[in-house]
C-alpha cells in the first residue's frame, strides 16, 4: 500500500462509517453500530500511526528537514488565466501530527461511548455523526488549498451542530446547537472574505503557492499585498486578520467564545472530541498553516497575540467561579487555546525566534491527551452521580478509584507540574513569551497559576470535600469506559518526553525543545502554591470560599456571570439588531420585495384581462386582424420607400 492510498484511507474510513450507519439507520442495533464505527476508527488510527512513522522516520527526513509535499492533486474547477481550484492531499509535519491526534482521540471517544452511551435510542445516528465529524476534521488538516480547507471547515461546523444538538428533545441542547452554529457562521464569513483577499493578492488558492508568492518581496506583481491599503491597512493585514476571525470563532476566542460553554449540552464524549482536542484547535492549526505570512505581518500577528493572551486570562478567571464540571472544563479549554495562540503570536519564522511556533503545536499535542482525559473522567463522574453540579459530588475517590487517579494525572498535567506532559509544553510557551514580550509572559504566568487553582478546586470538590450523596452501589464504569481513561492517563504522563521540536517546527528543520529547569522554577512554584491554596479551601468544607467571594465583591460576581458577555450579546441582538435591522429588513421584504412581485402579478393579470378579446376563437376576427396587420405593414414600407 503506497503513501497516497494509506493517507487517503484515513479520512475515508470514518466517512464509510457515516454512510453505512446513515443508510442503515434503525435497522442496525446500537451495539452493532458502535462496534462497527469503533473498528473503522481503529483502522484509521492505526493507519495514521503507520503514516506518521513512515513520514518522520523513513520517507521524508531528507536533508535533515521535513518538507511539505502535496502527494496527490487533481484539477477540480479550472479557470482562465492559469487560475483554478484543485483538490489534493498535503503531507507535512503539522498535518501528519494532526492525523495522529484526531484519529487517536476519536478512537478513545468511540470506545468510551460504547459504555457511556449504552442504551441510547439513537446510537447509530450518534456514531454516524462522530464519523462525519472525524472525516471533516481529517479533510481539513489534509487540505492543500484554502477553498478545500473552507469546505471541510464548514463540514466541521455542521457535524458539531448535529452532535451538540444530539439530545434534540431538550430545549437547552437545541438552543446551544443553534447558538454555536450562528456564532461560528458570523466568524466564518470573515474567514471567507479573508480567503478571497489572499487569493486576489496571490492569484492562487493553493497554500504553498500563496506562501511562496506573498513572502517573496522581490516579486513586483505581488507587492501590492503589502503596499496597497484600505483605510490605512494593507490588503495582507486585512486578509490575515479576517482569516483569524474565522479561526477565533472555531477556537472560541474572545469575543466569539460565548458558544463554547453552552455546547456542553451535547453528550460528554462529544465534548472530549470536539470541544477539547480537535475542533477548537482548528484556529491554532489555521494560523500555524499560514504562519510564514503571519510572521511577516506584524499587525495581524499582534491581533493573534492580544486575542490569545486576553482570552487565556479571561477564561481562567471565569473558570475559578463556575460550579458545572463541564463548563469549568470548557473555559479551561478556551484558556489553553489562548495559550497556543499567543505562543504563535510571539514567534517569528526561522531560527530561535520560531520557538513559540513549536511550543504552540507541542501544547496542542499534549493538551489533546489531558483535556480529553478530563472530559472523559467528567463523563464517568456524571454517569455515576447523574448531575453536572459539583455540589452533588464529593468524596468520590473511594467509590471511583480509577477515575480519581486519572483525573489527578490530568490535573497535574494541565497545571504544568513535572514530569507530566503539560509541564514541558507550557514551559516552552512561557520561555518563548519571556524572550519576546514581557507583558504576554506575565499574563501567561498568572494564567498558569489560575489554571492550577481552578483545576484543583474542581478536583478537591469532586473527590474529597464532604460526600453529598450516600453510597448507591453502582460500579465505577464499564471496561470500555475505564480502558480509554488509563491509556489517556499514560499519554498525559509520557507525551511530554517526546522531542517534539525534532519533528515539528516553523521551517521543517529540527528545533531546540529542551527545557530550562531554572526558568521553569517560577511557573512550577506558582502552580504548587495555587494547588496548596485550593487544598486549604476545598479539600474539606471551609468558610474561606464564601469569605473570599464576599471580599472580592463585584469582581467575583462579574466572573460568576461570565463578565456579562451573554447579556451583552442579548442586548445587542434584541435591542439593536432586531428592532433597527431586522424589522426594517422585514418591512422591506414584505412591502418592497413582495409588493413589487405582487404588483407585477397584478399588472400582468390586468393586461391579460384587457387583451383577452384578442383570443376569442372567431376566425373572422382573426382574418380581420391579419389583413389589418398586412395593410399597416404595407403602409410602413411605402412610407419608408418614398422617403
Amino acid at each position: 500500500m503506497n503513501d497516497v492510498t494509506s493517507i487517503a484511507l484515513i479520512p475515508l474510513l470514518p466517512l464509510a462509517g457515516f454512510l453505512l450507519l446513515g443508510l442503515l439507520g434503525r435497522s442496525v442495533s446500537g451495539r452493532v453500530a458502535g462496534v462497527l464505527a469503533t473498528l473503522l476508527m481503529a483502522g484509521a488510527s492505526a493507519l495514521a500511526l503507520v503514516v506518521a512513522w513512515h513520514y518522520f522516520f523513513r520517507d521524508q527526513a531528507a536533508g535533515n528537514a521535513y518538507l511539505p509535499q502535496v502527494i496527490w492533486q487533481a484539477s477540480w474547477l479550472p479557470f482562465s488565466g492559469g487560475l483554478g481550484i484543485n483538490v489534493g492531499i498535503l503531507a507535512d509535519p503539522i498535518s501528519v501530527m494532526m492525523l495522529v491526534v484526531v484519529t487517536f482521540v476519536s478512537l478513545m471517544v468511540h470506545v468510551f461511548s460504547l459504555g457511556y452511551m449504552h442504551g441510547e435510542e439513537r446510537l447509530p445516528a450518534y456514531y454516524a455523526f462522530l464519523g462525519l465529524f472525524t472525516f471533516s476534521m481529517l479533510g481539513l488538516v489534509l487540505s492543500p488549498n484554502l477553498l478545500q480547507t473552507y469546505i471541510f471547515w464548514e463540514l466541521v461546523g455542521l457535524s458539531s451542530y448535529l452532535l451538540i444538538g444530539f439530545y434534540f428533545q431538550r430545549p437547552a441542547a437545541v438552543a446551544a446547537a443553534k447558538k454555536a452554529f450562528i456564532v461560528t457562521r458570523f466568524a466564518d464569513l470573515g474567514f471567507l472574505v479573508g480567503i478571497l483577499i489572499l487569493a486576489f493578492c496571490g492569484n492562487s488558492l493553493d497554500i504553498g503557492t500563496l506562501l511562496d508568492r506573498l513572502t517573496n518581496t522581490q516579486a513586483p506583481q505581488y507587492a501590492a499585498a503589502t503596499t496597497a491599503s484600505f483605510a490605512g491597512i494593507t490588503a495582507l493585514t486585512w486578509g490575515l486578520t479576517l482569516v483569524f476571525v474565522g479561526g477565533a470563532g472555531k477556537s472560541a476566542m474572545f469575543p466569539l467564545h460565548i458558544w463554547l460553554p453552552d455546547a456542553m449540552e451535547g453528550p460528554t464524549p462529544v465534548s472530549a472530541l470536539i470541544h477539547a482536542a480537535t475542533m477548537v484547535v482548528a484556529g491554532v492549526y489555521l494560523v500555524a498553516r499560514l504562519f510564514p505570512l503571519y510572521s511577516i505581518n506584524n499587525a495581524s500577528l499582534l491581533v493573534v497575540t492580544a486575542v490569545g493572551s486576553f482570552s487565556a486570562l479571561l477564561a481562567a478567571l471565569i473558570a475559578c467561579t463556575q460550579t458545572d464540571i463541564k463548563r469549568i472544563l470548557a473555559y479551561s479549554t478556551m484558556s489553553q487555546i489562548g495559550y497556543m495562540l499567543f505562543s504563535l503570536g510571539v514567534a517569528r519564522y526561522g531560527g530561535e525566534q520560531a520557538a513559540g511556533f513549536t511550543a504552540s503545536l507541542f501544547h496542542l499535542f499534549t493538551h489533546a491527551f489531558f483535556k480529553s482525559l478530563l472530559f472523559l473522567c467528567a463523563g464517568a463522574i456524571i454517569h455515576r452521580v447523574h448531575s453536572n453540579e459539583v455540589k452533588d459530588m464529593g468524596g468520590l475517590r473511594r467509590r471511583m478509584p480509577v477515575t480519581h487517579l486519572c483525573f489527578l494525572v490530568a490535573c497535574l498535567a494541565i497545571s504544568g507540574i513535572p514530569p507530566f506532559a503539560g509541564f514541558f509544553s507550557k514551559e516552552q510557551i512561557l520561555h518563548a513569551a519571556y524572550a519576546d514580550h514581557k507583558l504576554v509572559y506575565a499574563t501567561g504566568l498568572i494564567t498558569s497559576g489560575l489554571t492550577a487553582f481552578y483545576m484543583f478546586r474542581l478536583y478537591f470538590l469532586i473527590f474529597w470535600n464532604q460526600p453529598s450523596r450516600q453510597e448507591d452501589g453502582h460500579r465505577e464504569g464499564t471496561l470500555s469506559m475505564l480502558v480509554p481513561l488509563g491509556i489517556l492517563a499514560a499519554c498525559s504522563l509520557l507525551a511530554g518526553l517526546i522531542p517534539f521540536g525534532r519533528f515539528v517546527s516553523a521551517d521543517g528543520r529540527p528545533a531546540s525543545g529542551s527545557s530550562d529547569w531554572t526558568f521553569a522554577l517560577a511557573p512550577v512554584l506558582l502552580a504548587a502554591a495555587a494547588i496548596l491554596v485550593a487544598e486549604r479551601m476545598y479539600r474539606r468544607p471551609s468558610p474561606w470560599p464564601q469569605r473570599l467571594a464576599e471580599r472580592l465583591g463585584g469582581l467575583y460576581r462579574a466572573a460568576r456571570r461570565k463578565f456579562y458577555m451573554d447579556e451583552l450579546y442579548l442586548f445587542i441582538t434584541k435591542r439593536i439588531i432586531f428592532p433597527w435591522i431586522g424589522r426594517p429588513a422585514a418591512w422591506i421584504d414584505r412591502n418592497v420585495v413582495d409588493g413589487l412581485m405582487n404588483g407585477i402579478a397584478a399588472a400582468t393579470q390586468r393586461i391579460s384581462y384587457w387583451i383577452r378579446a384578442m383570443q376569442s376563437g372567431r376566425v373572422q376576427q382573426y382574418a380581420l386582424f391579419f389583413f389589418g396587420g398586412v395593410l399597416a405593414l404595407a403602409w410602413v414600407l411605402i412610407y419608408v420607400w418614398q422617403n
